[in-house]
């Protein structure tokens, strides 16, 4: 008798469950073909504030735990700079450590995804084996939107092919002084500039159709990303460029300098808006509530959602955390929506309850923050395709993604100094006796790479992850027969022994990121000054500065006998010898202003003491060796072949072009 009623208990919860499920499967936030303000609106009433703080919260993927995603309702994780699954972690690695996270998301009560974001600033520049392209003050060199759109797209690929939605990209700061550590992440000191380089947002997202309207997040599909424009606003004009300082200006300089790319960026459908650490003239950033709030989600109609950075929130007290419930009242109130914590999360989660139920803090606010979430989660697909497979994986570090990458670095590289008029000294004959390959910079590909390259403040030496360095694209370019010494501080009697036909050196600065990057002297790092006055006086020289800004050059440019800025050029060096040998002219134009010294910092282009040695926008332009020859030919007579002298000369110098020339004689 006791077995019956144990048995029809069973049946009804079995009933239960189903009834449960299906009614489940009906629920309209998980219908894809209802209307994305009609699925938010339906999920947004069945949460309760504890799911709905959840949502705001990012935590780093070092605390996350499938526990900590159902339990708190986590909506977002990040991989801080050189965070990841294991060293030298593979892309299915990563693809397998964020659906566990995910799978924790998606058995709470709602089964709201959580989104996985990262700093794929340069390529996705935190995994190992992936393309790393130049960062962007070379990408800003380049004056090429349509490039940067399609760096945009092989970078969401990449960043896809670990099983990552979402990227913090790009910086769309403007830098006014390169004595700030973070100006090689800016495109330049012209806003216009700037503007242009935002078309790589279309190449993370997609781009959206015709009617869609502007203002309102676009994802365009399982290859695409959400982006991020950072940091909000004014991050780039610091005062001495310090990091993270304060930005003293009017609001007219404010909106003229700082503020036009964000308006493109908003226009062109990026998903979310980073908050700067800095101040506008003594106001954090992350608390000024008529910028965010008034302008960014006002003024600028802004719906996606607005982010803040790495504890920024901590960082609007001094000291910082010292008084952190007040802090968490000003970020809310002035607007950020989605709260990097990122350790110490349970604090947050506390505070903000406790603002909201004593009504210190209105439910509105906090339901417009999860709104604006959600929608950037459903736009996105999201809610269809939660976890992330291994299509992508061969994507990661392929060769057509090198090969754009390379010609990136060509294209962002600028001549300021080549010789004379009659005499310049590139493209650089590939068939000599004996070239040198010197500096800090020729062997070195995290000095090549810069900062934000698989760890925060990149790394040094060739063993971190695949890619070429400027040594290694020399010796691949030249002749056969033409011998390649490399000797990174070489002495005077070394110079003097050999017979160089020429010297190439490379120099510049050491890696860095953000603070550790802000410096009053911007000298190139020893031995490179020696380096260079030592070589240059006794072999004819090209200098090749790798650096993410501008540096003294000016007491040692009138020995030098070639000047390239190369800046951080990333993974692929052979972009360098690319242009170095004549495979593809110059064609970059600075970004920036260089200096003569430091004492004339802040100085940008239209200041009324303007000095520099190298105006914004120099940048001398060279032919290919294979332009060059063809437009000789054309200018001959009809039907008649350039000389033989023309010819043995081109096989001489540039025997890579040896088919050509067969071709041009007979």
């Amino acid at each position: 008798m006791s077995k019956v009623p144990v048995r029809i208990v069973g049946i009804l919860l079995w009933m239960c469950c189903c009834v449960w499920v299906c009614n489940g499967d009906d629920v309209l936030y998980k219908d894809p073909k209802q209307k994305v303000s009609d699925r938010v609106a339906d999920l947004l009433g069945r949460m309760t504030l504890e799911e709905k703080i959840g949502q705001m919260v990012q935590i780093d993927r070092s605390v996350a735990t499938v526990n900590i995603m159902r339990d708190y309702f986590i909506g977002s994780v990040l991989s801080g700079g050189g965070s990841a699954p294991l060293p030298e972690a593979t892309a299915q690695n990563w693809v397998d450590m964020i659906n566990e996270y995910q799978k924790g998301a998606l058995v709470s009560r709602l089964g709201i995804p959580m989104i996985y974001g990262i700093d794929a600033v340069h390529g996705h520049n935190n995994v190992f084996n992936a393309t790393i392209f130049p960062h962007n003050v070379g990408l800003g060199a380049t004056r090429d939107p349509d490039l940067v759109k399609r760096i945009g797209a092989a970078t969401a690929v990449e960043v896809r092919a670990t099983g990552i939605p979402y990227t913090f990209a790009p910086c769309i700061a403007v830098c006014r002084d390169p004595r700030w550590g973070r100006c090689y992440e800016s495109y330049g000191e012209d806003h216009k500039v700037v503007e242009n380089m935002t078309d790589i947002i279309l190449g993370l997202q997609g781009e959206p159709p015709s009617n869609y309207k502007h203002g309102v997040p676009f994802v365009g599909g399982k290859d695409k990303v959400a982006a991020c424009a950072k940091h909000y606003v004014g991050d780039g004009g610091t005062t001495r460029g310090i990091n993270e300082n304060n930005t003293v200006t009017d609001l007219h300089s404010l909106l003229s300098i700082h503020m036009p790319a964000y308006a493109d960026a908003i226009y062109k459908g990026v998903s979310t808006v980073m908050v700067s650490y800095s101040s506008w003239n003594g106001e954090k950033m992350h608390a000024n509530t008529k910028l965010i709030t008034g302008y960014l989600k006002g003024t600028l109609k802004f719906k996606g959602f607005v982010i803040s950075d790495w504890q920024g929130v901590d960082k609007i007290s001094s000291p910082p955390h010292s008084n952190y419930t007040a802090s968490v009242r000003a970020a809310i109130e002035a607007g950020i929506d989605m709260v990097m914590v990122p350790f110490n999360f349970t604090e947050f989660v506390n505070d903000l309850t406790s603002l909201v139920k004593n009504k210190v803090i209105p439910v509105t606010r906090i339901d417009d923050a999860v709104r604006r979430i959600l929608r950037v989660k459903f736009t996105m697909g999201l809610f269809e395709n939660p976890l992330a497979d291994y299509s992508f994986s061969n994507e990661l570090g392929s060769q057509a993604h090198r090969d754009l990458a390379r010609e990136a670095v060509r294209k962002s590289l600028v001549l300021l100094k080549n010789g004379n008029k009659t005499n310049p000294m590139l493209p650089l004959p590939r068939k000599v006796s004996k070239i040198l390959v010197t500096g800090t910079h020729a062997d070195n590909l995290g000095y090549q790479c810069g900062g934000w390259t698989i760890t925060w403040q990149g790394f040094n030496g060739n063993k971190d992850t695949r890619g070429t360095t400027i040594l290694g694209a020399v010796k691949s370019a030249v002749d056969k027969t033409t011998e390649v010494i490399f000797n990174e501080n070489p002495d005077a009697e070394f110079l003097k022994s050999n017979n160089f036909s020429y010297a190439i050196i490379a120099v510049g600065e050491p890696p860095y990121a953000e603070t550790a990057g802000d410096n009053d002297k911007l000298t190139m790092m020893d031995p490179g000054p020696a380096i260079v006055t030592s070589t240059c006086q006794t072999v004819k020289c090209v200098v090749v500065v790798v650096s993410g800004r501008p540096l003294v050059m000016e007491p040692y440019v009138d020995s030098i006998e070639a000047l390239v800025a190369a800046w951080l050029p990333g993974t692929e060096g052979q972009g360098v010898a690319d242009a170095l040998f004549g495979d593809h002219g110059f064609s970059g134009k600075l970004p920036v202003t260089w200096f003569r010294n430091t004492e004339q910092l802040p100085m940008n282009f239209g200041d009324s003491h303007y000095d520099p040695l190298f105006a914004f926008g120099t940048g001398l332009e060279t032919e290919s060796v294979v332009s060059t020859v063809a437009r000789s030919t054309s200018g001959s007579a009809a039907g008649a072949k350039p000389s033989l002298i023309t010819v043995l000369v081109c096989l001489f110098f540039f025997p890579r072009y040896v088919s050509l020339s067969v071709q041009l004689l007979f």
